[in-house]
């Protein structure tokens, strides 16, 4: 029988809440050419000229205000699922290791792989924390994990899962959050906001929105909804080229003057809680709904480590070692 392992990957975060540290992250992440594709003699002066250094110092204290004892709420989070995830495959009768792992910054897939390497693995199964599949964040997964292979004289067998975003248990335990959610506040209208890419990679092949809108119409059935009490909207963008649309930060501002008064908000592309979540959507978001008209908004948390959630992670790779 092969040695397994499997590796959980997230995107990353900054090693600390400063400005240093959210520098050294971004600096890795804007240099990824599948993140920004933009010709290297031009977005050279433009990341390392103003975008480093104007965007750290804000993101740092955006970052500082959410920042917890164990770090990141990211990595914290990331932790726990990958704790709850290796009791789970033990209890299933699986002597297999479970790695965390990073796109950016430490823990990277290289260490991760250390680890398993040291245990005997020869086959590994890389499952990226990404539902939708998209070429800025599941494709460099794969990247990155050629480039720690390609100084590896005994490359083991590879599993690589590209997406979950229509699986009937991560549909069920959205469906299942929501719900609970509205049992405590009463249901209002929903709003599935999904991190953006840029229009065109869409337009080249890139998966990523249609599998976003799936998602959600998977959702919206199994809760029951009807048309007009649910919608989907990207947020994220930056820079001047147009983005998948329509975006959130404009949609929120609609539908408090469309005359919605209560607006359930959740973001399904985030396996775990970061910055994204926690301080644009449930901070930045709750601001402009208000302002703009609305009277309560309510931030659905994502799964996280919570028992639903790590039962699909646990399923989905009992599924690839059966």
């Amino acid at each position: 029988m092969p040695q397994r392992g499997v590796i959980l990957v997230n995107l990353g975060t900054p090693a600390s809440a400063t400005a240093q540290g959210v520098r050294d992250f971004l600096r890795a992440f804007l240099s990824d050419r599948r993140v920004v594709d933009v010709p290297r003699w031009l977005w050279w002066p433009l990341l390392h000229g103003v975008i480093l250094p104007l965007r750290s110092r804000r993101v740092a204290k955006a970052y500082a205000q959410i920042w917890q004892p164990g770090g990141s709420p990211l990595m914290v989070i990331s932790r726990q699922q990958q704790v709850a995830v290796q009791e789970a495959v033990q209890g299933l009768g699986y002597g297999v290791p479970v790695e965390l792992a990073m796109s950016y910054g430490e823990p990277s897939l290289g260490t991760a792989w250390s680890r398993l390497k040291a245990q005997g693995a020869d086959e590994v199964l890389i499952l990226p924390l990404y539902p939708q599949y998209s070429s800025t964040t599941t494709a460099p997964i794969f990247d990155a994990w050629a480039r720690v292979m390609a100084t590896e004289h005994r490359i083991p067998t590879t599993l690589f899962l590209d997406d979950y975003h229509d699986h009937p248990l991560y549909i069920a335990a959205l469906s299942q959050s929501i719900r609970q959610h509205w049992q405590e506040h009463g249901p209002g209208y929903l709003l599935f906001s999904f991190h953006g890419i840029p229009e065109r990679y869409a337009e080249r092949g890139d998966p990523y929105p249609q599998q976003c809108r799936t998602t959600a119409s998977l959702v919206a059935e199994q809760l029951a909804l009807e048309d007009g009490a649910w919608g989907v909207s990207f947020q994220s963008r930056f820079g001047r080229e147009p983005w998948v649309q329509p975006y959130t930060d404009q949609t929120l501002i609609q539908l408090a003057h469309s005359g919605r008064r209560q607006l359930d908000i959740i973001c399904p592309a985030f396996a775990a809680d970061c910055l994204e979540t926690l301080e644009e959507i449930a901070v930045e978001g709750k601001q402009s709904f208000l302002q703009a008209g609305g009277e309560r908004y309510h931030y659905i948390p994502a799964l996280n480590a919570e028992p639903a959630h790590v039962h699909l992670l646990t399923q989905l790779i009992a599924q690839r070692f059966a």
